[in-house]
Parts: structure tokens; C-alpha cells; sequence
């Protein structure tokens, strides 16, 4: 076992998570003939085949598959070994790769980047944006330090920091009766047809339960990929929408044809948090994140 090299695991898990040689070799930074010559060696070392190659794309054979899982694990540790020496250097220091929900992100980013970057200068930040699902396979395979989301989610290997509580609000066209109201109840939203974003979206599951107590028609010709689509739609008057408080704010306060009203107290929330590995080597780091997220957010 002495013989595999951590390079040629870490080729084969490139190929694994793109399916091609060509965009494994340049996420590896080597050459196609480098990447593939050496996953050739390690296949003649193991006795296996461990990737089926196509013309246009690179499967794993059964064995691949069981070997990736590990080659996985191995990768991350040797990752962790690295970050545990940066980390006694220097704890505020290094790379760090985090991911936000796109419902979150684009809300949050604006107000809390430029205070990160001041408070934890030696930091290099790296953001990113996955929908929850892929967002915990990347957690997990070690492709991001930290996941921004909201809570629950499973934490399995994980831990979970809460945020804050982000209130929703209701979003309706200028001429729809609700727009006339100072603040809107739940049971206001009974009969009304609501604009949702499509499966995936935890935002989605988020607005349902809130009106889970009322009769609300979900419009089924529509679904919509972002909150910037549920927005526009609302202003032609095409329904109304739940949003979260922070895409209402800022450079997205007045947008024409879109009225936003608050919900009476007690106003439904979602939660959001910040999760990463517990044998993540960046706690210090990471925590010093959350604390500036959590105080700066709303």
C-alpha cells in the first residue's frame, strides 16, 4: 500500500465528482494524459478497473465506487493534517471555503462580506452557493468548510451553530387587497394563490408550513428558480409570495409593483445556521464567523 500515492486518490476523486478527464485534470491542475497515465498505474497496482472510460464521459466500475468512497476519507484527513499545522500558526489565517443557501446569500452577503474581511483580515475567503442537499455533500466530502442554511438539517458528523431568526413577509402586487393592510395575518392568507419556488428549494417547504393552517392555492403553472423570478411575478401581478425580511431590504426594498407588509406578531421565522465537520481543524476560524454573522445579520 506504500506504492499509492495521495496524488493519484485525489485523481480519482476528481474523475468520480466530474465524470471526465478533462475537467478532473483541471481541477487537479495537471495535463488529460498526466491525470489519466496515472490513474492507469494505479489500476495495474490495485488489479482492478476502477474507471469506465467513454467518449465523452468517465464512470466508476463497482470497484471505483468502493475505492472512491475511502480514497475520500484519505484526501480529507491528509487536508486536515495541513489545516491542523496553518491552524496552530495561525488560527485567523488561511483559506476558507463557505456556501450559502441562494436564498440566503445574495441577502446576506452584501452587508456581512465587508465586515469579515475587516474583523479577520489573514482570511481568505471563498463563497459559494448549493441548495441544502448538495450543499451537505460537499460539507462532507471536504469541498467546503462551512454550509449557511436554515435549520433543521441532519448533523450527522456535522455540528450546528444557530444565527439568527430571519422573520418572512408577505409580498403581494400593488393592487391586491393585501397591499392595503399595515400588517397581514396568516388566516388573511386563506384563498389567496401563492407563488412558490420549485422542489429543492427548502424555501419552499419553508412557506408551506406557514400557511399549512389555511386553505392557500399554490399556483401549479408556475414554479420559480430563484426569489428574484418570485419578485417579478408578483409585480405582474401573477400572485402574492412569502420572502424572507433580508431580500426585502437594501437595493431590493422598492421594487415596482411589489408591496410588502409584515406579518402580525408572533411572525413565522426560519432559522439559520452555520454547520460544519466536528473534525473540522478551523473551529476557531469558523466560530469567529458565526459571531460576526450573528451580531451584523438583521
Amino acid at each position: 500500500m506504500a506504492d499509492i500515492k495521495l496524488k493519484d486518490l485525489r485523481y480519482l476523486v476528481a474523475v468520480a465528482d466530474t465524470r471526465h478527464f478533462g475537467k478532473a485534470a483541471e481541477r487537479c491542475f495537471v495535463s488529460q494524459p498526466t491525470l489519466s497515465a496515472q490513474l492507469r498505474k494505479l489500476e495495474e497496482y490495485l488489479g482492478v478497473v476502477l474507471v469506465e472510460r467513454q467518449p465523452r464521459q468517465a464512470l466508476l466500475t463497482p470497484a471505483g465506487a468502493e475505492i472512491v468512497a475511502r480514497a475520500r476519507r484519505i484526501v480529507e484527513a491528509s487536508d486536515e493534517v495541513v489545516e491542523i499545522a496553518r491552524t496552530h500558526r495561525d488560527p485567523l489565517a488561511g483559506r476558507l471555503r463557505i456556501a450559502f443557501l441562494p436564498t440566503i446569500g445574495p441577502y446576506l452577503l452584501p452587508g456581512i462580506a465587508p465586515r469579515l474581511h475587516k474583523a479577520l483580515p489573514r482570511l481568505e475567503l471563498m463563497f459559494y452557493e448549493y441548495q441544502t442537499a448538495p450543499m451537505l455533500e460537499r460539507l462532507h466530502a471536504g469541498d467546503i468548510d462551512m454550509g449557511v442554511l436554515a435549520l433543521p438539517v441532519g448533523l450527522d458528523g456535522l455540528v450546528a451553530q444557530p444565527l439568527y431568526d430571519e422573520p418572512f413577509v408577505v409580498a403581494a402586487p400593488a393592487r391586491h387587497p393585501l397591499a392595503a393592510r399595515k400588517e397581514v395575518r396568516i388566516e388573511d392568507l386563506r384563498g389567496v394563490t401563492l407563488l412558490l419556488l420549485e422542489e429543492g428549494h427548502c424555501l419552499r417547504d419553508q412557506a408551506l408550513d406557514v400557511c399549512n393552517r389555511v386553505a392557500v392555492q399554490e399556483n401549479q403553472n408556475f414554479r420559480a428558480t430563484s426569489i428574484e423570478t418570485l419578485r417579478q411575478m408578483v409585480a405582474v401581478d401573477a400572485g402574492v409570495t412569502l420572502l424572507p425580511e433580508l431580500a426585502t431590504r437594501g437595493a431590493y426594498a422598492t421594487a415596482r409593483g411589489v408591496v410588502v407588509r409584515p406579518f402580525a406578531k408572533p411572525a413565522p421565522v426560519r432559522r439559520i445556521g452555520a454547520i460544519w465537520r466536528k473534525s473540522s481543524p478551523r473551529t476557531a476560524a469558523l466560530t469567529a464567523i458565526t459571531r460576526l454573522i450573528a451580531e451584523h445579520a438583521l
